[in-house]
């Protein structure tokens, strides 16, 4: 029979991505359950504040500034959040932008940042932490997808083909990490309100949302809030031993309709 060692009583969490959106409210959830946590984005000011807050109601916060861009920027985060709260037993990777556009009009230098964000900033992480996480036999890399990767939306510029690549990758993960004692997961989300997207023009997207509906992309208006998702992702880190969450999709429920259309058949 295998055998699994309990996770430690102290778990340390990394979160990319940390200064608003699913990031922020992950960190507030884990923090509220009483891991530490360590906030790292390109925004440090809100990830200070956030920190602060934690700190105010108890918790264990650290704050840096954090690129995914950037290979210095990744080795810097984790080397400073390693040594304020411990080695990391946790790392959720959610940085990341979306720029609305049709394919052929974005230019490829911003395509390829895209790509280097959403991707290789994933790709990063992994390379500075799972070592470690293989060397002390357990750890929890937890990706932050979306549901483009299997279903693209149009006028969303590099995100679709960037989500769907790391999906792949973290299927190769699986396999590269099977019988290590680190468990790499994905958090697909459907629609969500967070600030990602959402500071763009009326004249961008409106054609956005136009296209989307022409494709069926808009069966009802609800959409998941950025605790949905903490809360998917606190209980993929939380499983026990012996038992590997791989992929998790959250969507949107619709309203509950009213009168006698609920029970219409």
């Amino acid at each position: 029979m295998p055998r699994f060692e309990p996770h430690p009583d102290r778990r340390p969490a990394l979160i990319a991505g940390a200064s608003s959106g699913i990031g922020a409210a992950t960190a507030e959830a884990l923090a509220e359950l009483g891991f530490p946590v360590a906030l790292g984005a390109r925004r440090i000011e809100q990830c200070e504040a956030l920190a602060a807050k934690i700190a105010s109601n108890g918790g264990e916060a650290f704050a840096h500034y954090l690129d995914v861009g950037d290979t210095a920027s990744v080795d810097a985060f984790v080397t400073a959040a390693e040594a304020a709260l411990g080695p990391a037993e946790i790392v959720v990777s959610g940085a990341g932008d979306l720029s609305f556009s049709l394919v052929h009009e974005m230019s490829p230098e911003h395509f390829l940042q895209q790509i280097n964000v959403h991707l290789i900033g994933v790709q990063r992480l992994a390379n500075r932490v799972i070592p470690g996480m293989i060397a002390r036999q357990r750890g929890d890399f937890v990706i932050i997808s979306s549901d483009t990767a299997n279903n693209p939306r149009p006028r969303m510029g590099a995100y679709p083909a960037a989500k769907t690549a790391v999906e792949v990758m973290a299927r190769q993960i699986w396999m590269e990490l099977e019988g290590t004692g680190v468990r790499a997961s994905l958090v697909r989300p459907g629609p969500t309100l967070t600030g990602m997207g959402m500071d763009t023009t009326a004249e961008i997207i409106g054609p956005v949302l136009e296209d989307w509906s022409k494709w069926g992309f808009a069966r009802h208006p609800e959409m998941l809030r950025a605790a949905h998702l903490a809360t998917s992702i606190v209980a993929v880190v939380s499983a026990p031993r012996g038992a590997h969450i791989q992929l998790t999709e959250v969507q949107p429920e619709a309203r509950v309709l009213s009168g006698d259309a609920g029970s219409r058949s």
